[in-house]
């Protein structure tokens, strides 16, 4: 390891391959090789910073496909670029898909698309009519999950529910990758706690049984009870930070800042290949935005209190606020065209 003082340059050499970085909002270039091939370029200029490359991990991963996942890796176009002036807005924003991206190029996910249906052979699938959500790490062998707390979508993109020690050992500090409003991500292990609790008892509907954290509904989040926010933030070194925890929900779900565009288009990033489910998953997407528009008109941004219900929800969990008059309007969490996810009123 070579470490300069005007500009923190650390090469990092050994089974992982080649990494070149400058931290601390410094500018930097980043080439790295991998067991997988991987080229990650991150550069700063003009008040953004933008990770490009293929996707895939420096490090060695599982074995995919595998029984809980039908996945191959495959390289992908990537490009993502988040501010490097970033500010934290007075509420926070739910955001699926990506959540921002590690110091090796590769994608932080923590939420998933898949809920408990007890009308699919697997017992879960895309229909988010019973609200219950599989946790990423919660249901870890259900969805494939290799020891590095990730696993491969079904174009091919190889991506992160939690922490992986090898982007750790990739920055040579606790930096583990960047947010998609630009703050930092770090790791400091069990010195940053989350404030989610698991529920006692047992659930109410759906999968029934004990909550055990198989599902996002099992956790709540008590303000307190842990030493960060309920979008795993925090601070360091005096500066707001993001945080990856040993426990739930292990990487943020939601943001304070805004989120870059890039991570709004796509879930995260331009991927080759495109297939016929991920433009089935585009066209519902149109459609979804277009019943948004509809219910808060084009243009417009959705009431404060219908961003606030989805808070500390997920897409397709029931929600509700107070409209005008103090009438209660009930909906389900839906991702609106500017990125918020809000409460939509259910469609009458």
């Amino acid at each position: 390891m070579i470490i300069t003082s005007s500009r923190t340059t650390i090469i990092v050499a050994g089974i992982i391959g080649v990494s070149t970085f400058m931290l601390a909002g410094q500018s930097f270039a980043h080439t790295a090789k991998g067991a997988h091939g991987s080229k990650t370029s991150i550069k700063v200029s003009g008040g953004k910073r933008c990770i490009t490359g293929n996707g895939l991990p420096n490090h060695d991963t599982g074995s995919f496909p595998n029984r809980g996942n039908p996945n191959s890796i495959s390289s992908q176009r990537i490009r993502l670029c988040v501010t490097t002036s970033p500010r934290k807005g007075s509420s926070p924003r739910q955001v699926n898909g990506s959540i921002g991206v590690g110091v090796n190029g590769v994608q932080f996910r923590p939420g998933t698309a898949d809920y408990y249906d007890p009308s699919s052979r697997r017992g879960f699938s895309r229909n988010p009519a019973s609200g219950w959500r599989l946790d990423g790490l919660g249901a870890r062998r259900t969805l494939g999950m290799d020891s590095n707390n990730a696993h491969v979508d079904n174009r091919g993109l190889y991506h992160y529910h939690g922490f992986a020690s090898a982007l750790t050992k990739t920055s040579g500090s606790t930096l583990i990758g960047w947010a998609a409003d630009g703050f930092e991500i770090h790791y400091l292990g069990n010195k940053r706690r989350s404030s989610y609790r698991l529920k006692k008892g047992t659930r109410p509907s759906g999968p029934g049984g004990r909550y055990d954290g198989k599902y996002v509904q099992d956790w709540a989040y008590v303000r307190g009870s842990g030493n960060l926010d309920q979008c795993n933030g925090g601070t360091l070194n005096g500066k707001f930070v993001y945080f990856a925890t040993n426990t739930f929900p292990f990487l943020p779900h939601c943001l304070w800042g805004r989120v870059s565009s890039d991570f709004r288009t796509g879930g995260g990033g331009a991927v080759r290949n495109r297939g016929p489910r991920q433009e089935r998953g585009q066209r519902s997407a149109a459609r979804q935005g277009g019943f948004l528009r509809t219910v808060f008109g084009q243009g417009r941004r959705p009431p404060r209190q219908a961003i606030r219900a989805c808070a500390s929800k997920s897409d397709g969990n029931r929600c509700s606020f107070r409209g005008r008059g103090n009438d209660r309007i009930e909906g389900i969490c839906r991702n609106s065209p500017r990125g918020d996810l809000v409460c939509a009123p259910r469609r009458r």
